[in-house]
């Protein structure tokens, strides 16, 4: 291994560009790495010109919580990389989770230039659908997202043919939680064609089948 450090060592040090090249290094060690189907395993960075975010994202922060983000990646440096989707049309680099993090770098000059413009991020290679859906989960995972972000993200996923089972499964959502959201946003008027009910009895009836639960709460859903 020493032998590869050199090796390693004397390319980096003769790059025009030490941080592409790192990069670029990264991308052959991902390439080989058993552990390739996690994106963590491939932590690039890149200058936050090259990356913006999406017009659909869920989560908001107090300002206060911010502030506290922002200690936080003072102090420990950034522990998690921003996850985004490559769009290689603009050649841009769009947010899926993380866009918080984001704004730290671009609003706090001593973050900048600790990191000298640069983000880490990790690349995910999903259809606009299904990263609508995994911001959802991180955000969710945190305990935070907002009515009108999961709303619009639900009404996306409609809109690309997503069955009631599939958008349940995909945001982690409970039935009789989509159910609430299609009356509460006038969903079930905007598609009236679209079979709520048998997706959602479904869905409720495979989880009485997990939890052993019989009762009939769970299957009068639209009541």
């Amino acid at each position: 291994m020493e032998k590869v450090k050199e090796v390693l060592e004397d390319i980096i040090s003769n790059s025009e560009n030490p941080i592409q090249t790192i990069n670029e290094i990264k991308e052959i060690l991902f390439q080989l790495s058993p552990e390739k189907e996690n994106p963590v395993d491939r932590v690039l960075w890149v200058p936050i010109e090259k990356v913006r975010a999406n017009n659909y994202n869920p989560n908001t922060v107090a300002p206060h919580e911010m502030h506290l983000l922002y200690t936080s990646i003072r102090e420990d440096g950034y522990t998690q990389p921003v996850v985004v989707y490559h769009d290689a049309k603009e050649d841009k680099f769009i947010i899926v989770d993380g866009f918080h993090r984001n704004l730290i770098v671009r609003k706090y000059r001593d973050i900048y230039e600790r990191n000298h413009g640069l983000l880490p991020i990790v690349v995910i290679d999903k259809a606009i659908s299904d990263r609508m859906a995994s911001t959802v989960r991180h955000n969710r995972a945190r305990g935070a997202h907002s009515l009108n972000g999961m709303t619009n993200i639900i009404y996306q996923m409609m809109k690309d043919g997503k069955s009631e089972y599939e958008i349940c499964s995909k945001l982690g959502i409970e039935p009789r939680e989509f159910v609430k959201l299609k009356y509460i946003t006038g969903f079930a008027k905007i598609f009236k064609g679209y079979e709520y009910e048998k997706a959602i009895e479904r869905t409720v009836k495979l989880e009485n089948v997990e939890t052993g639960d019989n009762s009939e709460e769970g299957e009068n859903v639209n009541e």
